[in-house]
């Protein structure tokens, strides 16, 4: 087996967890703040973004109130638009080819003309993205799941509506020790009659009754995060015979105290227990960590080796929504990759 270290940025992959605001250049919002005279938190003012906090809880609480101040420079259709592309010149940059951005419309619909419209807005963003940079690009519509589950229902239907045309599946974000995910199971029912992938958060904050409820009441195929299910072997077996996908996003986890250290995110258990692990990065803006450095980090920090970092891209792109010719080319890129020799 050969244990080189290849160029990571050269190596395909698919980015399945990233949050619209999340995923904002630190330079754009702070010529959209500008523009649209809004204040900033001085902490996103701070080049290393988010630090660990004593606990989850209380660093989800400073993260969300960080992300709804970033959120709020995020004015007009133009700004979504601009948003998007330049995502996709980051993910193009980090060697990504399928990307998934989420996105909770009623965040953003008072000042985009509605949900519809919200949806319509980024779908059309997305194929100019796509269009500009040759990233495959897709949308998941989450619902918060801090709200009433009839909130949840009205969005899995708009999700429903655009089935086939650019929404690929349907998630559930926000304080995940708000809302057990048996609460909206009939939004996550209405979504899965579509097509649509059932893609919620689960097991970062909460441990094994978060996993099990997304897995066994919501029928998820993906978990965002998901990583406190190696505190029970069952939830672990339980994820691994249904072949559910998680989303591990190491810098995240680091930074709001699940994990105290990228080499105690436990990508490595899991995958020997044979859940399939796929490398996101929530939310960039933050975190100042993107997809590409969430691959450096396990390869740096937890020592993960090459052969180790195309099995993390496989999973990624297997666990995707990306049609297939798009799957095989990256699948096929990724062999490509690991026969090359070391640099």
């Amino acid at each position: 087996m050969d244990s080189g270290r290849r160029d990571l940025r050269s190596l395909p992959k698919a980015h399945l967890h990233l949050h619209l605001t999340g995923g904002m250049r630190p330079a754009t919002l702070l010529e959209l703040a500008d523009r649209h005279g809004v204040r900033l938190p001085s902490e996103l003012l701070d080049p290393e973004g988010m630090r660990v906090d004593v606990t989850a809880r209380r660093g989800w609480i400073r993260f969300q109130r960080l992300y709804d101040a970033a959120r709020d420079v995020i004015r007009r259709p133009d700004d979504v638009r601009r948003l998007l592309r330049e995502i996709a010149e980051d993910e193009r940059a980090a060697g990504s080819g399928w990307l998934e951005v989420q996105v909770d419309p009623s965040s953003y619909a008072a000042r985009m003309g509605g949900l519809q419209a919200t949806v319509e807005l980024v779908l059309d963003g997305l194929r100019e993205a796509t269009e500009a940079t040759g990233v495959g690009t897709a949308l998941v519509i989450a619902a918060n799941r801090t709200r009433h589950p009839f909130e949840a229902e009205t969005l899995a239907r708009l999700a429903k509506r655009f089935a086939g045309r650019g929404v690929v599946g349907f998630g559930l974000s926000n304080d995940e020790t708000r809302g057990p995910p048996e609460d909206f199971e009939k939004a996550f029912r209405i979504a899965r009659s579509a097509g649509l992938l059932a893609v919620p958060h689960a097991g970062e904050l909460r441990g094994r009754r978060s996993v099990r409820g997304a897995v066994e009441v919501l029928g998820a195929s993906r978990l965002g995060h998901g990583v406190r299910a190696v505190e029970d072997a069952a939830a672990v077996d339980l994820l691994a015979e249904r072949g559910v996908v998680l989303e591990v996003c190491p810098a995240s986890n680091v930074a709001l105290g699940v994990a105290g250290a990228v080499e105690e995110v436990p990508v490595r258990a899991l995958r020997k227990a044979g859940v399939p692990v796929a490398l996101g990065a929530d939310d960039p803006l933050l975190f100042r960590s993107g997809l590409l450095d969430q691959y450096e980090a396990v390869r740096d920090s937890a020592g993960l080796p090459d052969e180790d970092l195309a099995d993390l891209a496989r999973c990624a792109v297997v666990g995707s929504a990306a049609p297939d010719e798009v799957k095989a080319r990256l699948l096929a890129g990724i062999g490509a990759w690991l026969a090359a020799p070391p640099s």
